[in-house]
């Protein structure tokens, strides 16, 4: 099976929430934006890792990695800068593609 895209997407995360988590460093936030971009950006590289070296533990990855980032999704979707919602975007795709190979390797 091939885990290609899915690492990608997660390595797409990783970046967006770094650079959404760089950003609100220094800003107010009324939820858990930029905490959920820690938790979400430790996940899709433990994610994107165990995919890579074909874990047998892949599923469990994929599906937490699914749930952090709906969640991560859901915080940053609430404000109205442009690294929040570009980091919103990167997690939804991460968060499908995610629960597509977790679905996958069932």
């Amino acid at each position: 099976m091939s885990y290609e895209k899915c690492i990608q997407e997660c390595q797409a995360c990783v970046a967006a929430c770094q650079e959404c988590l760089y950003e609100m460093a220094t800003g107010d936030s009324n939820n858990d934006c930029p905490k959920c971009c820690i938790e979400c950006s430790d996940i899709c590289e433990l994610c994107a890792k165990a995919m890579a070296r074909g874990s047998k533990y892949t599923e469990q990855y994929c599906q937490m990695c699914a749930e952090i980032c709906d969640w991560c999704a859901d915080q940053c979707e609430q404000h109205e800068h442009d690294h929040c919602r570009k980091c919103a975007k990167a997690c939804r795709t991460c968060a499908e593609s995610c629960r597509s190979m977790a679905g996958a390797t069932a």
